[in-house]
C-alpha cells in the first residue's frame, strides 16, 4: 500500500477524509515536535543525517534512502494492508470476522494496551538523546538517529490509533505520552526498564538487542489481535524493529570481534590496558539488559495475559504456526518457580502461562544472537563463552522477584548474592571505565573508535567512507 506525502502527515489510511481525525491529530502534531526537539537526539536539529523513509507497506522496496534533517523527518501512520477475508485466530471469539471497530467491552483493555505500548517509543529516544555525541563512527550515529526517528513514528502509530478509536480518552492519552519522560520522578514512563539510563555504546547495543527484542515479541502478539488497526499497526512496525536489533546484535558483535583481535594481536587478557572492552565486563552487561528486559514481560502466571487471549485481544508469537486449537481450555503449561529454596517446574493453566510462553520464545531468540557473538570468539581462537543468564536472576518482576538467584540457577542467601553480585553485574568501576572510552564522536567518515571493528558492510550498500551524517 503506497503511503501519501502530498499531506502534513503522510499516511495511507485516507486521513483527509475525517476531517474532524485530521484536525486533531494536526493539533498533535506541533507538540510532538515540541518534543522532539527538546527531548530527542541533543544537539542535532540541523545534521543531515542518511536516513530510510518508508515509501510504503509492501514487504519488498518499502523504504527510500536520503539524507534528511531530522526534524523534517516525515513522520506519519502506516498500516499494513487490510484482509477483508481475516478472522480472530483465538479465544472465544475464534474464527470470528476481525473487528473494525473497537468492541465496547474491551474499551479499556485495548486503550491499555496501546498506550503501554506507545509509551515505551518515546522513552526510549529520551534514555538515548545524548548518546551522539560519543558516537564511534558516522555509521553508528547514523543508526542510532535511524532508530530515534522510527521510535517517533511507532509513537505516531500509536497516538493515530488513540485519536481515531477513542475519543476524548484517547486523545488524553496521546497528550499524556508528550508529558512523561524517562527517569522522570514525578511522571516516569510506565515500564521500568524505560526509566534506566543509557549512558554510553555499550548499554545501546545491548538495550537494542535486548530491550528492543521484548518490543518485537510484544508487537508480534499485538499483530494477532482481533481489533484489526491494531494488528495492522504492528505489522508495519515488526518490518521497522527489525533494523533496531540488527543495530544491537551487530554493534555487540563489532565489539567482541574487536576484543578478540585486540587479545590475539597482544596475547592478554587485559584489555582495560589496551583502550578496550574486556569479555567480563561485557557479560556483565548482558547479565543486566537481558534481566532487565525479561522483567517486560510480566508475571510467570497472569490472569490478565489468559483474559487478553480469551478475549482475543492479544495472542501468542505467530499464533497461526502453533498446532493446537487457540482456545487453551484445560491446557496446561509449565513454569519454573522458586520454592523451598530450589526452583522447580510447576505445571499451570496454559491460559495463564502465556506471557511466559512468550518470554521462552524470547530467551530462546536472544540464545540465536549470543550464539553468533561466540562464533566470533570461536573464529578467533578465543577460549571465552559468552552466556544468557538463568531467567530468575536479577528479577523484579514476577515469580523470581527480589530473589537471590545465581546466572547458573542457584538459589542464594542475602550474604552470598552480596558476596559475588559483582562478579555479575556492572560495578561502579565498570560503568566509570567504559564511560571513560565514551570519547567525542568519531565524526570522519570511514573511522571507528578504537574498542569497536567496522562493520561488514555499509548501510544500503554504502562505501566504507560514506558521509552518513553531515554536519551544517
Amino acid at each position: 500500500m503506497s503511503i501519501d506525502y502530498t499531506q502534513l502527515i503522510p499516511n495511507n489510511v485516507d486521513l483527509a477524509s475525517d476531517r474532524r481525525l485530521q484536525r486533531a491529530l494536526e493539533n498533535w502534531q506541533p507538540r510532538f515536535l515540541d518534543w522532539w526537539k527538546g527531548m530527542g537526539p541533543d544537539g542535532t536539529l540541523n545534521f543531515d543525517v542518511y536516513l530510510r523513509t518508508a515509501v510504503s507497506t509492501d514487504a519488498n522496496g518499502w523504504a527510500h534512502f536520503g539524507h534528511v534533517k531530522m526534524p523534517e523527518y516525515r513522520w506519519g501512520i502506516f498500516l499494513a494492508d487490510r484482509d477483508p477475508e481475516r478472522t480472530i485466530a483465538f479465544g472465544d471469539h475464534k474464527g470470528k470476522p476481525a473487528w473494525q471497530e473497537v468492541p465496547g467491552e474491551l474499551r479499556s483493555t485495548l486503550r491499555r494496551l496501546i498506550v503501554t505500548q506507545g509509551d515505551t517509543e518515546p522513552a526510549s529516544v529520551e534514555q538515548q538523546r545524548l548518546l551522539g555525541g560519543t558516537a564511534p563512527s558516522l555509521y553508528d550515529l547514523r543508526n542510532l538517529f535511524q532508530v530515534n526517528v522510527e521510535e517517533g513514528r511507532h509513537l505516531w502509530a500509536m497516538v493515530y490509533l488513540l485519536h481515531a478509536y477513542f475519543g476524548r480518552d484517547g486523545r488524553e492519552e496521546a497528550e499524556a505520552m508528550l508529558e512523561r519522560h524517562s527517569g522522570d520522578p514525578d511522571k516516569p514512563r510506565i515500564l521500568g526498564a524505560f526509566n534506566e539510563k543509557t549512558p554510553d555504546w555499550l548499554s545501546f547495543f545491548m538495550f537494542t538487542f535486548f530491550t528492543d527484542r521484548d518490543g518485537k515479541y510484544q508487537l508480534a502478539s499485538l499483530a494477532e489481535s482481533g481489533f484489526d488497526p491494531l494488528s495492522r499497526t504492528c505489522r508495519f512496525m515488526l518490518t521497522e524493529e527489525a533494523h533496531h536489533m540488527f543495530v544491537g546484535e551487530s554493534g555487540v558483535g563489532r565489539i567482541v570481534q574487536r576484543t578478540a583481535e585486540l587479545m590475539r594481536e597482544h596475547r592478554t587478557d587485559d584489555l582495560r590496558a589496551l583502550g578496550a572492552i574486556d569479555l567480563p565486563t561485557i557479560q556483565r552487561y548482558l547479565n543486566f539488559h537481558f534481566s532487565v528486559s525479561l522483567d517486560l514481560f510480566g508475571q510467570e502466571a497472569s490472569t490478565n495475559a489468559a483474559n487478553y487471549y480469551t478475549q482475543g485481544v492479544k495472542g501468542r508469537f505467530l499464533e497461526t504456526r502453533i498446532d493446537d486449537d487457540h482456545v487453551l481450555a484445560g491446557a496446561a503449561y509449565e513454569i519454573e518457580v522458586a520454592e523451598e529454596g530450589r526452583i522447580v517446574r510447576k505445571a499451570v493453566p496454559a491460559l495463564h502461562a502465556l506471557n511466559e510462553r512468550l518470554r521462552t520464545d524470547y530467551v530462546e531468540d536472544c540464545a540465536k544472537g549470543v550464539l553468533r557473538w561466540n562464533k566470533i570468539l570461536e573464529r578467533a581462537g578465543v577460549a571465552f563463552e559468552l552466556k544468557l543468564p538463568h531467567r530468575g536472576f536479577n528479577r523484579r518482576i514476577g515469580a523470581f522477584a527480589d530473589r537471590r538467584i545465581s546466572p547458573d540457577g542457584k538459589l542464594l542467601s542475602e550474604a552470598d548474592w552480596q558476596a559475588r553480585v559483582a562478579g555479575w553485574l556492572p560495578t561502579d568501576e565498570d560503568r566509570a571505565y567504559i564511560t571513560s572510552l565514551m570519547g567525542p564522536a568519531v565524526v570522519q567518515p570511514g573511522k571507528y573508535a578504537h574498542w569497536i571493528a567496522p562493520p561488514a558492510r555499509g548501510i544500503n550498500n554504502q562505501a566504507a567512507d560514506f558521509e552518513y551524517v553531515r554536519f551544517n
